[in-house]
């Protein structure tokens, strides 16, 4: 190992140098700063990439097309191909896909997006393409809950209260009594979860997680709040694991820390139902909403949830 180009995290363009292997220590590392430019190949003499060879699928275009930047055609590659020609027609796409979008007219550039981004990204098309989405929602008294939620952090001696988390654990109470909201559709059939993962949306300063309780449907209440408090504090320092990150099966959301009276949530990919929670409007009452996929759940049975859902357990 004669030198490490790149460091740990960091995001390396593809068809770049990594490090540098020889025979002997004693061999020299070329000299970046003094070698030659890339030079464009000819269209068609850079065979695809994975990723680039996805996109070429996605936008109905053909290798051969596109001339490349060194011995591989890439992503990049494809983006400067479709910036110089974004007057063309947009080629018909897959089913699902959307098709592709003329370059703005405005100068600017493009920009990967981070992972966090990407995630959004991708839930927001699952939402769009996939599921039936439908939302509702109903007026409700908050005050038995900021009691029920008082009186339980004075009897478990907690300085915050643990509303939003026990409403959430309610929540997963319901799916165990109606298992049909902890389901998806999946190539037209019902997909019925067996465990209750919950995903709840945090927001870390410029960064929306939704970190995923796993088997919520076997903890207690004390078990559940101090695994969400876990998973908050890993979000807002920005350590959240890859996998507290997947495997939602269903979902909350809560803008009441913004003093937000409403709002209406995105569907988290293959998932039924994500329950959002506001703060109560100036008249005292509370919205609580859902966004729901139809192809699995009828009105009735969101509004049989949200009713259970307005009321804290005996």
């Amino acid at each position: 190992m004669l030198k490490i180009l790149r460091q740990i995290d960091e995001q390396a363009t593809v068809g770049s140098v990594l490090m540098w292997l020889g025979e002997t220590t004693d061999e020299l590392v070329p000299d970046e700063s003094n070698s030659s430019p890339a030079v464009v190949t000819d269209a068609g003499k850079g065979r695809p990439t994975a990723k680039a060879q996805a996109m070429l699928k996605e936008l109905g275009l053909s290798a051969e097309q596109i001339p490349s930047v060194g011995e591989r055609l890439t992503v990049a590659d494809i983006e400067t191909w479709l910036t110089k020609h974004s007057n063309l027609t947009p080629m018909p796409s897959p089913k699902g896909i959307s098709e592709m979008e003329r370059t703005p007219t405005v100068r600017g550039e493009y920009q990967d997006l981070s992972p966090e981004e990407h995630g959004m990204s991708t839930t927001v098309l699952w939402h769009r393409d996939q599921a039936a989405h439908a939302y509702l929602e109903m007026e409700y008294d908050p005050t038995p809950w900021e009691d029920y939620a008082r009186g339980y952090a004075q009897q478990n001696k907690l300085m915050l209260s643990p509303l939003i988390p026990l409403m959430a654990y309610r929540l997963v109470e319901l799916a165990k009594a109606t298992p049909r909201v902890n389901a998806a559709i999946v190539n037209g059939r019902r997909y019925q979860y067996g465990p209750v993962n919950l995903g709840f949306t945090v927001q870390a300063g410029q960064t929306l997680y939704l970190i995923v309780i796993e088997a919520a449907q076997d903890m207690d209440a004390a078990r559940f709040i101090q695994r969400m408090g876990e998973l908050q504090r890993h979000a807002m320092a920005h350590k959240v694991r890859p996998a507290e990150l997947s495997g939602t099966t269903l979902a909350f959301s809560s803008m009441a820390r913004w003093n937000v009276s409403r709002h209406i949530p995105i569907l988290p990919p293959q998932t039924g139902m994500i329950v959002a929670h506001a703060a109560p409007r100036g008249t005292g009452r509370a919205v609580l909403g859902a966004s729901y996929d139809h192809r699995l759940l009828s009105g009735f049975d969101v509004v049989e949830a949200l009713h259970n859902l307005t009321q804290p357990p005996e």
